[in-house]
Formats: structure tokens, sequence, C-alpha cells
């Protein structure tokens, strides 16, 4: 595909077009569109799983351009990101344009697409050197081919979580200095469970709202430093809706806690103070959701 030749203009008719495919977000999907339209670049800081890039999927599909990602982590070298000159054939033909192979950023940037940086606090700093200089002359000097220009309609979004200190390194000023940046929490409970309805199909929202208040409670659980995103609770209503086929007899109650064991152990973590095991704490959770009455005495833990 080649890039478009200008920049597509937004109304408010394009942005409730773009807003269909999005669950929510009404305010941050106007702000990444109005900042993308502006032929700005824009930085997500957030948690997982809170709609960051099917914001920007949403908007380069109704755009008709490339959305080309890629994973922001210490693999992520300067030669990954612009590109290389295939091995095989310089042995052959020597150095030339035509055997140079791009890599994520010179594809966004001839395609007019938007490429997308997950966990950008995870690559190396001179990675991002390049990522920089590239979106503050929209071209890159690649030895041995040329300049390459950026098309009208090319972006650089990049998403980080704040509260991942792991692998992670501190993004300078002047990183922060090239994106405009939008803060994005969590969704609304009822927001979650139409996310999960749509990706489930599950038409019994009984059991919805139990997935979601379950990973919802994972989040402010003193004993966790990390809960589940949306994804958990994804995931435990699609288990929850095969255990149900298994034995439509099994107890509710249960069945939604084997499924969260499954689904939620390995997206929370236990925080190094505690002695707690997720699945401890998952079930305790449970309990609370399942037996104690609202503003009653909560049940004591499970070993």
């Amino acid at each position: 595909m080649s890039a478009s030749t200008t920049s597509p203009t937004v109304d408010g008719a394009a942005r409730d077009a773009i807003a269909r495919a999005v669950v929510g977000r009404d305010r941050e999907l106007t702000l990444v569109l109005a900042a993308v339209a502006a032929g700005r670049d824009i930085l997500l800081e957030g948690p997982p799983g809170t709609s960051k890039s099917t914001m920007l999927r949403a908007i380069t599909e109704h755009w008709d351009v490339p959305f080309v990602l890629v994973e922001g982590n210490a693999e992520l070298t300067p030669a990954r990101l612009v590109g290389h000159h295939n091995p095989a054939r310089v042995l052959q033909e020597d150095y030339s344009a035509e055997n140079f192979v791009p890599g994520p950023l010179v594809e966004a940037m001839q395609r007019g697409g938007f490429l997308y940086i997950e966990e950008l606090n995870r690559a190396p700093e001179d990675t991002l050197n390049v990522l920089l200089g590239a979106m503050a002359e929209r071209a890159v000097t690649v030895p041995r081919v040329g300049t390459i220009s950026a098309g009208p309609t090319f972006r650089v979004l990049a998403s980080m979580n704040p509260f991942d200190n792991v692998g992670t390194a501190r993004i300078s000023d002047s990183v922060y200095d090239r994106w405009c940046r939008l803060a994005v929490g969590y969704q609304s409970a009822e927001e979650e469970g139409d996310i999960v309805a749509r990706r489930t199909g599950c038409g019994d929202r009984g059991l919805i709202d139990d997935g979601v208040a379950l990973t919802r409670a994972t989040r402010s659980h003193p004993e966790l430093r990390r809960g589940s995103s949306v994804r958990g609770a994804i995931d435990l209503v699609a288990i929850a809706m095969e255990l149900q086929q298994i034995d439509p007899s099994a107890e509710h109650s249960r069945v939604v806690l084997d499924a969260a064991l499954l689904a939620l152990s390995a997206r929370v973590g236990v925080d190094e103070a505690s002695d707690a095991t997720p699945e401890r704490v998952i079930t305790e959770i449970w309990e609370n959701h399942f037996f104690s009455a609202p503003g009653g005495q909560r049940r004591a833990r499970t070993a």
C-alpha cells in the first residue's frame, strides 16, 4: 500500500464512526483523534488492557492507513527499528537500496502508517534517539539507501505502564518533549462488562458482572501490587462458559472460582511483603464477592 497523499480531516461524523469500534473512551478517543489529526505524535500512559491500541487501530482502519505494531524491549535495536541490508544479497551484490529490508519505522514512514510502540520505556536509549530524530525531521537517512521521507499520515504513537518498574528505564525529559501525553485509566465496571460481552459473546449478564467484579477487586486488594486488566475478566467469563457446557449442573459460584483461579492467577502480582499466594488472594476476593453482605463482616481468609 502506498502512502496517502494528504492527512484525512476529522469531524463529528468521523469521530462517531470511529467510536463504534471502541467501548466507552469517548473523551480519550476524541483527544487522541484531535492530536493525530493535527499531525502530532502521542504517548498513552496507563495500565494494560485499557483500550489504548484499540483506539489507535480504529482510527487507522477509518483512515485506511497501516497500523505497524512494535514491542518495546531490549532487543529493539536501531537496526531492528530502521531496517537492515539482506546479508546474503550483500555478499552477492554489495550494498544497494534494492537489498535493504525496511524495519517497522521505515515501513510506517513509507506507507504513511501509524507506528505504535508498546512499552516504550523498555526500549534501549539509542533506539529512542533514532526514533526521536525521525519524529523531528519526518525523515530518516539510511546508509547506502538515502533519505526516506514519511507520508503525511505517518504518526508515532507509544504506550507505557507507569506502574511497572521491572525491566524499564526512566523516560527522559527530551523524550517526553516530543509527544503529546494522555493518561489513560481503567474504564468503568459497566464499560468493562460491555467489553467482556463483546469479546466473549456471553449473554449471561450475571456471569459477566461476576467476572468483572472479581477482576476489578484485584486492583485494590492490599496484598496485591498488580491487579488484572479487563483481559482477565474476558478469559474468566470465556472459561466459565466452557465449564458450564462441560457440566451444566455445576454450582455457579464454584464455576466462577475455578475460572477465576485459572484466568487471574498469572495476571496478579503479590506484594513482596506478603506471604499470600495468588490463589489465596483470588479465593478471598471470590468469598467476599459471593458470601459477604455489603457492609457486613468479611469472611476469614481461606488457607
